[in-house]
């Protein structure tokens, strides 16, 4: 591992608890926090590395980003989490697939954090069941078929997982950076 990529993974770990404190706290996460690291990454891969490296950080990014854009544009998803993902990504533009794992993990974080909720509500059987009913709704008969209940709609805050994520990404990193000195 580089030292190149040891600073990238701490960088990343850093915007990302910048991000999740922010989220707790204010329940958005800023733009001055995401864009000048969107800009920024490819710059200085550039300026470390080369073009190509450049390249591989705005490919990283725009690779982080499509996914939880799409999901924006459905109105699942909050536009400060896309610009996270892509801030991410062109951080971790190392390796191009570091985005979306980060962000795979993320949505399985959030993916717990919203069944523990439901279920220390009460909630959750009773939510899981209707989800499933609601998917296969179509292929059911008029009278089977059932609304989507509130829970389904509920919007979760991603910062933290986010952050989860990312700190399982960057500690195998950092711990190897740190005992390569």
């Amino acid at each position: 591992m580089s030292l190149a990529e040891a600073v990238a993974a701490a960088l990343a770990l850093g915007v990302a608890g910048v991000a999740a404190f922010w989220d707790w706290r204010r329940g958005e996460i800023p733009n001055w926090l995401t864009l000048p690291s969107i800009l920024a990454a490819p710059i200085a891969y550039g300026l470390a590395s080369g073009a190509e490296q450049a390249l591989l950080s705005i490919a990283a990014a725009l690779l982080s980003g499509l996914v939880p854009y799409l999901l924006f544009r459905r109105g699942a998803m909050g536009g400060g989490d896309v610009k996270l993902f892509c801030a991410l990504g062109a951080i971790t533009g190392f390796d191009l697939l570091a985005g979306i794992e980060i962000q795979l993990a993320a949505m399985a974080f959030a993916l717990v954090a919203a069944c523990a909720g439901l279920a220390w509500k009460g909630d959750l059987i009773r939510t899981l069941g209707n989800a499933i009913i609601v998917t296969v709704g179509p292929a059911l008969p008029r009278r089977w078929r059932q609304n989507r209940c509130a829970a389904l709609s509920a919007s979760v805050r991603l910062g933290t997982g986010i952050f989860l994520a990312t700190a399982g990404f960057s500690a195998p990193r950092l711990v190897l950076a740190w005992s390569a000195l």
